[in-house]
């Protein structure tokens, strides 16, 4: 008889280490047999709560924060993501956007059995394609690829509810102590922070299922 594993993960859409980490846990959830059933739920979290609507230049930011060239930082995230075949040039994404809508729009994903697909795909966009992922056609777009109804996708991410509850996710993300993406938790027990590299998310997953029984 087969397994469910229940895979939570935080993100951000604008942090590349999360693409990578992203790529990397869905290679090790690839070498499992078809008999375990895994289902991975994205959760909001904000890699800066504080970014004004019209986005910030990430080289300024970086610049100012660590009083350093960012681009030593780039070369060793676009070296890591080249392993796992993502051909990454963050020069070529200056700005960062805030990304309430894009978290609600994933959250509300959910019930159509697409959530961490679209979530993947956000960030393509954002990080591959360079696209303005707080831009409401944008997603629209995005969204309409995993089967949403573009009238449904604009009303959700111009819903104040809606977004008002992701804030509240992202905000307790934060509470809970995660103060770094991407965050997994696998089977409600184990925690791993960072993009670790795929052996270590396999040897995880594996503990994991074998302590299930």
């Amino acid at each position: 008889m087969g397994k469910t594993l229940k895979i939570d993960i935080f993100t951000d859409v604008v942090c590349p280490w999360c693409l990578v980490g992203s790529v990397r846990l869905d290679k090790a959830i690839a070498t499992l047999p078809d008999d375990i059933e895994v289902i991975v739920d994205n959760h909001p979290f904000y890699l800066d709560p504080n970014t004004p609507k019209e986005g910030v230049n990430n080289e300024e930011v970086l610049r100012a924060k660590y009083g350093k060239d960012p681009r030593e930082m780039w070369d060793r995230v676009e070296a890591e993501a080249k392993k796992d075949g993502v051909e990454l040039d963050l020069s070529k994404q200056p700005m960062r956007y805030p990304t309430a809508k894009a978290h609600t729009l994933t959250r509300l994903a959910k019930p159509l059995g697409i959530q961490h697909e679209l979530a993947n795909a956000i960030a393509e966009a954002y990080f591959l394609e360079h696209r303005q992922i707080n831009d409401d056609n944008v997603l629209a777009d995005i969204a309409v690829e995993f089967g949403f109804d573009r009238g449904d996708a604009m009303d959700a991410i111009n819903d104040e509810n809606e977004l008002a509850i992701t804030e509240q996710m992202a905000t307790q993300a934060a509470e809970q102590g995660i103060t770094g993406v991407p965050f997994v938790v696998l089977g409600q027990k184990y925690a791993l922070s960072g993009a670790q590299p795929q052996q270590v998310f396999e040897q995880a997953i594996a503990q994991t299922l074998a302590e299930m029984g």
